[in-house]
């Protein structure tokens, strides 16, 4: 098939264009949010850049939407209404904002566009209405088994982590520090010295992928302090790479990391003497981090998630072929039931 989806998360396409699949990407001079392309990812050439004025001329079978703009945007460039004229899904990368337990999806109120959330606690939280709903958890290609844990310090993967301080768990940053150094990766780390002050935190920065992995797998463990985050990216890398996890027991965390894969608490002392405990204890915490493997092999793998959402085109295009079977060819009455009126 032809996919049209727009660069929005670059860490979730990662997995996403590595299917059997063609991936068409909007790609302007300007980069934007709405013409990123490939962003420059290293990703297979299924996933090929396309002018926005080009799109019209393009077979496309099914659009990802990610915005609920793209609708509108889809029947601009395309001539044609996602989930009327042409298949489409709307992918949820969030949780809810706001009065959480009643806020409403914005397509709620549609039923030709099925809403596919990543995280099981994402579609409890989201009101999506009338509107059809799948989950399709996250999947990510296999980094390898990379620790060393030679570091006695926790690493922490955050972008933004000043500007998004109590959704990321950055204000619990300190209390962390003084259970063991920690080394933050991430866009906008350089701004967190300022806020936390310098002492047992060592700012790694936004690293290429690559080595990003080599480095954060010297660390320790593994500490995800986020309160309020679908289920990050980063906590699944980690967890591939063998690390053990101190996470805090929020949204999706307590599904994704099983007790013999770390610790997760909404009690911060409580993870702070677990990260003690993982310097101490080195042989503890590599035994940790093969159990959090094992585990994000099982339901994380890259194949699992390929497998799903290959499963949902078929079934959407499968449903779109019935619907359409039902219609009058164009220029032509719908025949006589015989009946009279119904």
């Amino acid at each position: 098939m032809r996919i049209l989806l727009w660069h929005v998360h670059g860490g979730w396409m990662e997995a996403f264009v590595r299917g059997a699949h063609e991936y068409l990407l909007p790609a302007t001079p300007a980069r934007d949010a709405w013409g990123l392309g490939r962003g420059g990812r290293s990703w297979p050439a299924a996933a090929v850049e396309v002018a926005p004025e080009d799109l019209r001329t393009q077979q496309i079978d099914v659009v990802l939407l990610q915005r609920p703009e793209e609708i509108d945007a889809c029947t601009r460039l395309l001539g044609r209404r996602p989930g009327r004229d042409i298949p489409a899904v709307y992918l949820e990368h969030n949780t809810p904002r706001g009065n959480v337990p009643e806020t409403r999806h914005p397509l709620a109120g549609r039923t030709d566009i099925p809403v596919v959330h990543v995280t099981q606690f994402n579609r409890l939280f989201w009101d999506t209405g009338r509107a059809p709903v799948r989950v399709i958890e996250h999947g990510i290609p296999d980094p390898g088994y990379l620790y060393t844990g030679e570091r006695p310090h926790l690493g922490v993967v955050v972008n933004e982590p000043v500007r998004r301080s109590r959704v990321a768990g950055t204000d619990l940053l300190p209390e962390f520090a003084r259970a063991a150094p920690l080394e933050v990766f991430g866009m906008g780390t350089e701004r967190l010295p300022g806020l936390l002050g310098a002492d047992r935190l060592l700012v790694r920065g936004d690293l290429p992928v690559a080595r990003l992995h080599r480095e954060l797998a010297g660390c320790r463990a593994y500490l995800h302090p986020m309160r309020w985050t679908s289920l990050g990216l980063s906590l699944l890398e980690a967890m591939h790479l063998g690390l053990p996890v101190l996470a805090l027991a929020t949204t999706e965390a307590v599904r994704a990391v099983p007790p013999v894969a770390g610790i997760t608490s909404n009690d911060p002392e409580e993870l702070a003497r677990a990260a003690r405990m993982f310097l101490a204890e080195p042989e503890q915490a590599r035994a940790c981090g093969r159990a959090a493997r094992a585990a994000a092999l099982a339901r994380y793998g890259l194949d699992r998630f390929l497998s799903d959402w290959d499963r949902l085109f078929a079934d959407l295009l499968t449903e779109t072929v019935s619907a359409a079977s039902f219609l009058p060819a164009a220029g032509t009455a719908p025949a006589s039931t015989g009946g009279g009126q119904q």
